[in-house]
């Protein structure tokens, strides 16, 4: 069909010369091309396919060489009438035994895939196989020991095909062309290949070998009494809603393995939404029942968002699920600012299990008396007893495990103007900890170190010191009067001073190369001359 209308083509052949007609019914034109074999001369076309888009009818054909080669043909010629020569390019190579004379067949599936009927290898025996032309890959195949005609049609997402004295209907829906499902690793997906229908059309049936007319229609009750039973069959997603309000976790958790191992259908994040929602109406009604493997199963499918279901977070941070709200805000894209705060407020405190903060103060310290309130003895004390930079640098402040969950926060979306009220409501104490957290991952930025930072996905630089902004707006007034805070705060504003020095004599350097620039251009332009136009008023 080419823009809505039927197109005939058919090839022929005469002194080994190929010819192809494309038959226009909404013109009536028939239009001739010589295929040009090239270096492929001495092969046979076998089979033929072919697809349509807005300027070009894309002829495909399979040669007696095993290859198949594409003519691109356009919809509209400058001259119909004339015989007009069309070059053969090759597509695929090999993908069929360059001995096999029968049972070999080709067609278009869409713009990127191709369905073969033939034997790979010379001794092997024929299969259909799926190719994306787009990467050049074999997608999937099926052995057909039974052999075929060479007849293969594609309607309707479905292959049908005569194999043996059956014709046999195989289910195929192309997935879209990307790099990553040609070559296997498409994400939380599996293998589209070719399911075969268990139920046959019998040739010998419909065209009278014999069989008597009471097998014929034994066989249909037998087709009509499956058919019903598969139509009253609900789908898997209401068999897994009705096991969870009444089954255990255990049989739940095996339950919700094999629903996920089901290829995915369009609607799949509105049906993991509706289960979730359905394990947290029965911990609600159960608070004994709370399924935490089959959650974190539900999270890691990647199609969930705070909106779908925001009761999860709820019941993590009601459980202090310090695992799954890491999950959450590195899956979730919509979390709003308050729960970040309130995983925030769990991630620094008690329930995650860490040295006494006094210990891991003395490694930021290194010396520092508390007790000591005169901010100027401090300074001189920074100026006079510089500390080791990479003694520094090494000691973080927290182990792997809490700075792994502070990182989670730092990478999680946020609007500045939401998310300060509910900074203000942190303890000043957990406050002081994650400054020093933040002041120890911005030394190893900016002094770049060569050892790594805490966490599977380290922040960046920019992350880092917009957190100190925030935190240092929202509780400045309360972190500056803790004695503990004392020291991070003259590092920091030690760190801040350098770092505006260094802007200032980048600033000077830039006006220096300016003015050479400058000077650059007007030597360069002596000859030119310019027109300035003052208006006075």
């Amino acid at each position: 069909m080419v823009f809505r209308h039927p197109v005939l083509i058919f090839i022929t052949e005469k002194h080994g010369n190929y010819f192809a007609y494309i038959q226009m019914f909404n013109s009536r034109t028939l239009s001739k091309y010589t295929l040009l074999l090239g270096q492929e001369e001495k092969s046979v076309i076998q089979s033929f396919s072919a697809s349509v888009d807005r300027k070009f009818i894309s002829l495909m054909s399979l040669s007696s060489d095993g290859c198949i080669y594409e003519t691109l043909i356009p919809i509209h010629p400058s001259d119909p009438e004339k015989n007009q020569r069309v070059v053969r390019s090759l597509l695929l190579k090999t993908v069929v035994s360059g001995n096999a004379r029968n049972g070999v067949a080709l067609t278009v599936l869409d713009k990127d895939h191709l369905a073969v009927l033939g034997p790979p290898l010379p001794a092997s025996k024929e299969c259909l196989s799926i190719w994306n032309t787009k990467f050049q890959t074999l997608q999937t195949s099926k052995e057909l020991p039974q052999g075929t005609s060479g007849q293969l049609w594609y309607y309707g997402e479905n292959l049908f095909m005569l194999h043996g004295k059956f014709l046999t209907v195989v289910p195929y829906k192309c997935e879209v062309s990307s790099l990553a499902g040609a070559l296997g690793k498409l994400k939380h997906s599996q293998d589209p290949g070719p399911q075969t229908v268990p139920h046959f059309v019998n040739w010998e049936t419909s065209q009278g070998y014999g069989l008597g007319s009471q097998n014929s229609e034994q066989s249909k009750r037998i087709l009509r009494r499956r058919k019903i039973e598969v139509s009253v069959q609900p789908p898997a997603s209401k068999q897994l809603l009705s096991t969870i309000k009444k089954d255990s976790e255990k049989h739940i958790e095996v339950e919700l393995c094999k629903f996920l191992a089901i290829k995915q259908t369009p609607d799949f994040h509105t049906v993991i939404g509706d289960i979730v929602l359905e394990l947290l109406g029965r911990h609600k009604a159960e608070p004994s029942f709370y399924p935490r493997n089959s959650l974190m199963q539900l999270i890691q499918t990647h199609v969930l968002s705070y909106s779908l279901c925001p009761g999860l977070m709820e019941v993590a941070l009601e459980k202090a699920d310090v695992q799954m709200l890491q999950l959450c805000l590195q899956q979730f894209p919509d979390i709003p600012e308050s729960v970040t705060c309130a995983c925030l407020k769990i991630f620094l405190s008690d329930s995650v299990q860490e040295e006494k903060m006094e210990e891991q103060m003395e490694i930021l310290h290194n010396g520092f008396n508390p007790e000591e309130e005169n901010c100027d003895n401090c300074d001189r004390e920074l100026n006079e007893k510089p500390r080791d930079a990479a003694e520094e640098t090494t000691s973080c402040p927290v182990i792997p495990k809490r700075a792994a969950l502070l990182n989670a926060i730092l990478h999680s979306a946020y609007s500045e103007m939401f998310l300060l009220p509910h900074l203000k409501d942190i303890p000043a104490q957990h406050v002081t900890l994650f400054l020093q957290y933040l002041y120890f991952l911005y030394l190893k930025c900016s002094e770049n170190a060569t050892m790594t930072l805490p966490g599977l996905h380290p922040p960046t630089l920019n992350q880092i010191m917009d957190w100190i902004c925030l935190l240092l707006d929202a509780n400045f007034t309360v972190v500056v009067m803790i004695p503990e805070a004392k020291r991070l705060l003259l590092s920091l504003y030690k760190f801040v001073k350098s770092q505006i020095c260094i802007c200032s004599e980048l600033n000077k350097i830039e006006v220096s190369f300016r003015e050479l620039q400058k000077l650059s251009q007007e030597k360069n332009s002596r000859e030119l001359y310019s027109i300035e136009v003052l208006e006075l008023f």
